[in-house]
């Protein structure tokens, strides 16, 4: 089974502005099957704020044929080899909702225990004109999922001028769900069931796909933080 991974590094300036103007060259990555290169964003931040997108600090999720190929990447590669100097988690897929070009997802999906920690990862291609409507019914659903007291990390990220994406490690798979479906013993606990509905009556993407993970094996720190999964 191919296995997916979640890399969090930050660079120099020169550095990130070199991967907007020279994209790595992917097809040439012995074991690659997809790979998604983004600056990060503070979820909920105000939309004119410079914390709003954090450039030096660069965000990659990829597919992999398998672990080994991974591995050589991180080691012989010259992007893999900046990535290795940050944080990256190892995933194992469990489901999908919606549908994005590029990655090879299983048909399959997989059980999993409601009470162990669980990747959820969303990746959309905007509708330009639908901006902002996005941001508008977005930041809501970005500000609960920031401070739900279930989340372990949160962050999003984007690449111009459309891709955008989240990430969150949530402490179990239960208190996620509670969050999508507007469970939640916190403020305005339906902000993301809201969210969807509206974007069910008029799309703000072309394409968007929510992954759900198993997380296998954690490495490097962020923020000086290590082991931020109790595995």
């Amino acid at each position: 089974m191919s296995i997916f991974s979640y890399h969090l590094v930050k660079l120099s300036l020169r550095s990130s502005l070199g991967l907007y103007l020279n994209s790595p060259e992917v097809q040439n990555i012995p074991g690659l099957i997809h790979l998604e290169w983004m600056s990060m964003m503070t979820l909920g931040s105000p939309v004119f704020s410079p914390s709003r997108i954090l450039f030096r600090k660069v965000v990659v999720f990829a597919q992999w044929e398998n672990e080994e190929s991974l591995d050589l990447f991180l080691e012989k590669n010259s992007l893999g080899k900046q990535l290795s100097q940050g944080w990256h988690l190892r995933l194992k897929y469990l489901r999908q909702w919606g549908k994005i070009n590029g990655f090879d997802i299983p048909k399959t999906e997989y059980d999993y225990d409601p009470n162990k920690p669980v990747v959820a990862v969303t990746i959309a291609r905007m509708r330009l004109s639908q901006v902002p409507r996005f941001i508008r019914w977005g930041r809501p659903t970005e500000m609960l999922v920031r401070d739900h007291p279930g989340t372990l990390m949160s962050l999003a990220s984007i690449r111009f001028p459309r891709t955008v994406s989240t990430f969150s490690i949530w402490k179990s798979q239960k208190e996620m769900t509670d969050m999508v479906h507007g469970r939640s013993n916190v403020p305005q606990p339906k902000r993301h069931a809201v969210a969807m509905k509206e974007r069910n009556r008029k799309d703000f993407h072309y394409q968007f796909t929510t992954l759900r993970f198993k997380p296998l094996s954690e490495y490097g720190s962020w923020n000086d933080k290590t082991n931020i999964i109790p595995f």
